[in-house]
């Protein structure tokens, strides 16, 4: 098996846009929170986020993912009021400096907040409850935006005792596929879906390097897939079993190393969306997978 083969030739169109996912493309991480793991309350005022979203864009990232609820395990639990505050108030500074071009992305699982956001110039709802609350398909459905359908079991409080698995590739592609048919079935379109298998959502340590050795098999969904395990638990976990013990100590801001190369494993998979912390190294990865990708694509076309 080539470690270049081309990305599935999938699109998505918001606002009049289209965003070729037959090319790799940086989702940079904007969290608007002051508690999320590796970086709440970075970015949570308006001049701090949009600056940070343009560096992330001067990086190479073409879309922004704006996330004003944390859900990390125990993560506080946020009004919808208090995050439409958080969020809309961002969505619409960073269109009013950065432009209508770029892609941007909203965290969340509210319908209201993700109206608002919408409303505001959003472009795409990343749900990682894959529009389960109350109103939340019927809304996706309604606005008619690309939606990022993640796999979870249960809230993120209880998802750690629901991660058991005969075999977890197979489970995870079973139950994306049924969450699938239930919201096509509630009005959203099936080509407006984008897939997430859910890193660091209800699955361990050996069932994410399953997963990670396995992400091919998603794409009998025949969807576009987005990987995001940027900074998670299972990163500092392989690191923890490094047998150099600066490595196996780091804290979350030093994993995007690790971070990345797995970034490459996922587009050696088919992986058109990689979300991720640290957009620049990140790009640089992308940069020689892609110059690689070219290469071989050439040589065999020749």
């Amino acid at each position: 098996m080539s470690l270049f083969n081309p990305l599935p030739a999938y699109t998505i169109n918001s606002r009049g846009k289209t965003l070729n996912l037959s090319q790799p493309h940086i989702m940079g991480i904007l969290n608007v929170t002051p508690d999320s793991f590796s970086d709440g309350g970075e970015f949570n005022s308006i001049d701090k986020a949009v600056t940070h979203c343009q560096q992330m864009l001067a990086a190479g990232a073409t879309i922004i993912d704006i996330g004003g609820e944390s859900t990390r395990p125990n993560a506080d639990t946020v009004t919808t009021e208090e995050e439409i505050g958080r969020v809309v108030p961002i969505v619409k500074a960073i269109r009013e400096k950065c432009g209508d071009a770029i892609w941007l992305s909203i965290d969340t699982s509210s319908p209201r907040v993700m109206q608002m956001a919408f409303e505001a110039g959003a472009d795409i709802w990343n749900d990682v409850r894959s529009l389960k609350r109350t109103g939340a398909a019927v809304m996706a459905a309604k606005l008619d935006i690309p939606i990022m359908l993640m796999h979870m079991r249960g809230e993120p409080t209880t998802m750690s005792s629901l991660a058991q698995y005969d075999d977890v590739i197979g489970e995870v592609s079973k139950e994306l596929t049924a969450r699938i048919e239930e919201v096509v079935e509630l009005g959203v379109k099936h080509d407006k879906i984008i897939i997430d298998p859910g890193f660091g959502f209800a699955k361990n340590y050996e069932h994410h390097r399953a997963l990670l050795t396995q992400l091919d098999k998603l794409q009998a969904l025949k969807l576009p897939l987005m990987f995001g395990i940027s900074r998670k638990r299972f990163l500092a976990e392989v690191l923890t079993k490094s047998d150099v013990a600066t490595v196996a100590t780091t804290q979350a801001f030093e994993r995007d190393a690790i971070g990345a190369a797995a970034g490459l494993f996922a587009l050696q998979q088919g992986a058109s969306i990689i979300r991720t912390h640290n957009v620049a190294m990140m790009q640089q990865a992308v940069a020689l997978w892609s110059q690689l990708s070219a290469y071989e694509h050439n040589k065999n076309h020749a």
